[in-house]
């Protein structure tokens, strides 16, 4: 499904308007377009519908328009999907932006670090004969 592009540039505009100085990636997802921050989703576009990174993912559905992302077809924890009626106003977007600032935010903290590998073994030459 692709993405509305008139909700995508809202979007940007009001994280900009969040955080000016932050680095947000760009990267296509999901159909849609997803706002990375530091790394994790913070913010997204599927269809007219926004996705937002949350802490509390209960607390976050009892909002109005918000609903579970269910993307794979089972709901995923810390994301929702919200309705357009509960971003159409500035105030109510700039909420949203605010939720997926801290949720990002404290979903990079809880990340486990990067699993240690063993070291490669060291490579033996294989001796010639000389004759």
């Amino acid at each position: 499904m692709p993405y509305d592009h008139g909700v995508a540039t809202r979007l940007r505009t009001a994280v900009m308007r969040a955080r000016p100085q932050a680095h947000i990636d760009e990267r296509k997802m999901f159909g849609g377009v997803a706002l990375l921050l530091d790394g994790s989703i913070a913010w997204g576009v599927l269809g007219s519908d926004l996705i937002i990174r949350v802490t509390d993912t209960d607390a976050a559905l009892r909002r109005p328009h918000a609903r579970p992302f269910d993307f794979t077809g089972r709901p995923s924890r810390g994301l929702v999907y919200v309705a357009p009626p509960g971003f159409a106003a500035e105030a109510d977007l700039d909420a949203w932006v605010a939720l997926g600032l801290a949720g990002a935010s404290a979903f990079a903290r809880t990340k486990r670090p990067a699993r240690r590998t063993k070291p490669p073994k060291p490579r033996v030459r294989a001796r010639t004969a000389a004759s």
